[in-house]
């Protein structure tokens, strides 16, 4: 028994070595770096809440009536860069952005807006250096789209993406999330999408490693001597 679990030990581990590798080495990453730093969360920007008054509320959505603004089945009132706007949504439709002060529609946002809110956004004297426009979901963003990716020059490489529709910022993203986000596929064996953790790859690879932990104990005795030391007392006794 310990000779077939030294052979399948030894040829599973060649086999899984790359693999248990990674494992090891972004289980270190991700252990090591503190998430918030990886969500760029470090660098959000203090925003003082601006409360939206009741009057003025109320005759901003009266401009919106007036303007047969879409029915809605929730309306949510904020502050966007100072000054007060409602988000109407209804269903799975897109949501639309209102400017309470005229009753205009802002969504879906223009580019220079949607800079200004990254900016906004981004602690320090970050100033963006182009804005691209997104309609599919990728590795990096999986957000509300479309959505402004604001790009910044720094040594971090930080983009932050803004949602064209409701004017918030819904992902940061920077060179060490981007690594986080490399590692975490070669972590659950999803090199295409980074985020299915049961793709059939990572269930075998797992059950492979289960197999080389098992007949590793298996082997335990033996290699610290265990077995030879009871084969001498079985022959001192036969003796």
């Amino acid at each position: 028994m310990t000779k077939l679990s030294a052979t399948i030990h030894k040829w599973l581990a060649l086999l899984m070595a790359v693999q248990i590798l990674f494992w090891f080495v972004s289980g270190l990453f991700f252990a090591a770096v503190p998430i918030e730093r990886v969500r760029s969360e470090h660098r959000k920007a203090a925003a003082a809440v601006a409360p939206v008054p009741l009057d003025v509320a109320a005759a901003g959505i009266a401009r919106i009536a007036e303007a047969e603004a879409a029915p809605a089945d929730k309306i949510e009132l904020r502050a966007l860069l100072g000054r007060p706007v409602a988000l109407a949504t209804r269903g799975e439709q897109r949501p639309v952005l209102y400017d309470l002060a005229n009753g205009r529609t802002l969504s879906p946002l223009p580019e220079a807006l949607a800079r200004e809110i990254a900016e906004r956004d981004l602690s320090g004297d970050g100033k963006a250096i182009g804005a691209r426009w997104i309609t599919r979901e990728s590795p990096e963003y999986r957000g509300a789209l479309p959505a402004w990716r604001v790009d910044f020059e720094d040594m971090a490489s930080r983009s932050l993406y803004v949602a064209a529709d409701s004017g918030v910022v819904t992902a940061r993203r920077s060179t060490l999330w981007r690594v986080y986000d490399f590692l975490w596929s070669l972590h659950i064996m999803d090199f295409k999408g980074h985020q299915d953790f049961n793709n059939p790859l990572l269930v075998i690879a797992t059950a492979l490693g289960l197999v080389i932990m098992v007949t590793g104990i298996i082997m335990f005795p033996a290699r610290l001597g265990y077995t030879a030391w009871r084969r001498r007392r079985r022959r001192a006794r036969a003796q």
